[in-house]
């Protein structure tokens, strides 16, 4: 049995936090604003992985008012996901896309999908990460102070 599944996320961007994609740290001024350590793209997947289980999203997983998920490393709740809830089915492959109007992430995309693909331990070739920018406009992701990621996820039993 095949099942489709699809997340976003959305996070203000602030100077004096880091950025984190996929698990690795981007150069930037600017970094998400969240509970956890803001990895828009790792929440993104999570959800999509939940969707497709019909298992919720990841706030009811993680609870941004539970202290114990303060600062969390979103890479570690990607893990608990797969070991925990996504037995008996596996991942078929990922498909996702950032928003963002800096920095330029070209060329960290091999990065972060080898981080994807570590953490979720399936083949690199299984994940597809595209960065977008929103053109200068989209309100506060053209003016570079947010960043948004959408995840599919195709999994099957």
């Amino acid at each position: 049995m095949m099942r489709i599944g699809t997340g976003w996320d959305l996070h203000r961007l602030s100077e004096g936090r880091k950025l984190i994609l996929g698990g690795v740290q981007i150069p930037s001024t600017k970094g998400e604003v969240a509970h956890s350590d803001g990895d828009v793209l790792v929440h993104a997947i999570i959800d999509a992985i939940l969707g497709a289980l019909a298992k919720g999203d990841i706030g009811s997983h993680f609870p941004d008012n539970d202290p114990a998920y303060k600062d969390a490393d979103s890479i570690a709740l990607l893990k608990q996901v797969i070991t925990e809830d996504l037995p008996p089915y596996s991942i078929v492959n990922i498909d996702t896309t950032l928003i963002l109007q800096k920095p330029k992430l070209r060329e960290h995309i091999d990065s972060i999908r080898e981080q994807l693909a570590k953490a979720m331990e399936i083949d690199v070739n299984c994940i597809s990460v595209k960065a977008k920018t929103a053109e200068g406009i989209l309100g506060e992701l053209g003016t570079g102070d947010a960043i948004t990621a959408q995840a599919s996820v195709l999994i099957s039993c």
